[in-house]
């Protein structure tokens, strides 16, 4: 794998953990960045998040260009893009962790707090966890049915359900994984899912939308 590949740098990420992940599943070069520039040159780019939607939005949009670079090189340059937790979920519209904050807007719906429906469903969502595959959708290949590693208080409410990829069960379905065009956002760690997350990210590093 040869292709550049920008692992973005907005301070909300577990970039050590996502590189390494990355490295295993085959690719080679690796940029962990937030240079404008670097992203404009990349084949692949990689947003990962940890933390508040809030603080994440807020840190990305702060670094000046960014954001403009990312939605060139993605939305017109359609490059493969993929967001991991809090990345997935700033694809959205918005989100209302600590209040209402506008997301990136490329894959419409918001993101909500799950919902405690019975005492016994915990809140964060945390562990390992059922991956079940949306076979309507386009970019469903890239999905395989399995477990891998969740750890979310709020999740994606896509507009269209067209756009989701994946679901998974914790007191009734959340969206595992949404994706449109070239753009793929999973709510679980690929890269604590163990083999699972690594073959995840093998096919995403060989995607050709």
């Amino acid at each position: 794998m040869s292709e550049a590949i920008a692992l973005i740098d907005y301070g909300a990420g577990n970039l050590h953990s996502v590189h390494n992940a990355l490295k295993a599943a085959g690719a080679q070069r690796i940029a962990v960045t937030a240079d404008p520039e670097i992203v404009r040159g990349a084949e692949r780019i990689v947003l990962p998040g940890v933390g508040s939607f809030r603080a994440c939005a807020q840190g990305l949009k702060a670094i000046s260009g960014l954001v403009e670079a990312m939605e060139e090189r993605v939305m017109k340059g359609g490059v493969p893009f993929l967001g991991i937790c809090v990345g997935m979920q700033l694809l959205a519209d918005r989100g209302f962790e600590h209040g209402a904050t506008d997301g990136l807007g490329w894959i419409s719906g918001e993101v909500h707090p799950i919902e405690r429906t019975d005492p016994a469903i915990k809140v964060p969502h945390m562990g390992w966890n059922d991956v079940a595959q949306m076979p309507h959708h386009d970019g469903a290949e890239l999905i395989e049915p399995g477990e891998a590693y969740f750890l979310h208080s709020y999740h994606f409410v896509a507009e269209d359900g067209h756009d989701v990829a994946a679901m998974t069960d914790h007191g009734g379905g959340l969206v595992a994984a949404v994706a449109r065009d070239t753009m793929l956002g999973v709510q679980f760690h690929p890269e604590k899912s163990q083999r699972y997350g690594i073959s995840l990210l093998e096919r995403f590093l060989e995607w050709k939308p």
